[in-house]
């Protein structure tokens, strides 16, 4: 048969790593973008959904300042979303039988391939001051399934250490980190808060069974169904913590006009200008008060956030974070200011 007769090859070309790389692009470049919809949403709901009013506070408000409340309020979302991705990759990894395949094939599992160590030990660390102690057993259990499982992915022939990495490890601090929650657990069951006793206990005894593999059919149900949906309903969670965090200053201005009594306009301070004093009320109302008719104002202080539980471990309470047992705070005493209770200085 002549080369002229031959019939011709046909030539397969996988186009899957370029689709993937195409999903990373569309994430990489959407990424930025949702803190931008976030601050827009935040100033929405302040104002009511009323555009003028929208206008002027996109106008007097400072983008640090919004900047500086969307990082307060979300700094825990960051480690979250770093040790999960971290830890569903390592498992569909090595329950693949090909490693560089799977990363082909899954963007799970190409994020879990390349992410550097380092990021995984400054999420850690970040999650160990911001998360609250109820979530550091949760917290244990992620770095010791990543632990196992960066073990299996790297020497997969060293199997006495695989032996301590995956096993011993998780199980020895495991029991340790019950001995030492286990009053929180024991108050937790007497006080009726069962949620907050599974968290205390749970997680410490499933770190060992995070780092070893699955079977590759059962793989990409288990990992990918779980980041997907973490992935619809994490920005549900984040937009609504979000939108009642406060980016204004509450403050109260106490009034007088020539003739009339004193009274107290309560709301949030917008600005401060040569003429006015601008100032958002609750219900959405924005009111110009002129200088010359402030007698005085004062910044009150935000509602002290209640505390859920009462339950501690070892002193610490399971509400808390780490940040917040360290960080000083301002010292809550019972006097309050009587402008901040809509009442007058001077009747």
């Amino acid at each position: 048969m002549t080369p002229e007769m031959m019939p011709p090859r046909t030539l397969i070309v996988d186009r899957r790593p370029r689709l993937r790389r195409g999903q990373l692009n569309w994430l990489l470049t959407a990424l930025p973008a949702f803190p931008l919809v976030l601050l827009v949403l935040r100033l929405w709901y302040l104002s009511r959904q009323d555009l003028p009013t929208m206008l002027l506070l996109v106008q007097y408000i400072s983008p640090l300042g919004m900047i500086s409340a969307l990082i307060i309020t979300l700094i825990w979302t960051v480690p979250a979303v770093v040790l999960v991705l971290r830890t569903l990759g390592g498992i569909l990894l090595i329950s693949s039988p090909d490693q560089n395949e799977a990363a082909r094939r899954s963007l799970l599992a190409l994020t879990a391939l390349r992410m550097p160590d380092w990021v995984v030990v400054l999420a850690a660390g970040l999650a160990g001051f911001t998360w609250q102690m109820r979530m550091l057993p949760t917290l244990l259990m992620l770095i010791v399934a990543i632990l196992g499982l960066t073990a299996v992915q790297r020497y997969p022939g060293e199997r006495r250490m695989l032996v301590v990495a995956t096993l011993v490890v998780p199980v020895v601090l495991g029991l340790l980190e019950l001995l030492w929650v286990w009053p929180g657990i024991r108050g937790a069951f007497r006080a009726g808060e069962t949620g907050t006793a599974l968290l205390l206990l749970v997680p410490p005894l499933l770190g060992w069974l995070l780092t070893g593999p699955v079977p590759p059919r059962a793989a990409r149900l288990a990992t990918h169904w779980p980041a997907v949906a973490a992935t619809v309903v994490a920005p549900i969670v984040v937009g609504a913590v979000f939108l009642r965090a406060p980016v204004l200053p509450n403050s109260a201005v106490e009034v007088q006009e020539q003739g009339t009594p004193a009274r107290v306009v309560r709301g949030q301070l917008i600005t401060v200008d040569d003429t006015a004093t601008t100032v958002l009320q609750r219900g959405g109302d924005v009111v110009f008060i002129a200088n010359g008719l402030v007698r005085s104002k004062t910044l009150c202080p935000e509602p002290v956030r209640p505390q859920h539980s009462r339950i501690t471990v070892r002193g610490w309470a399971i509400d808390e974070s780490a940040l917040e047992w360290a960080a000083p705070t301002r010292p809550v005493t019972g006097e309050v200011d009587p402008r901040c209770l809509g009442r007058p200085l001077q009747d």
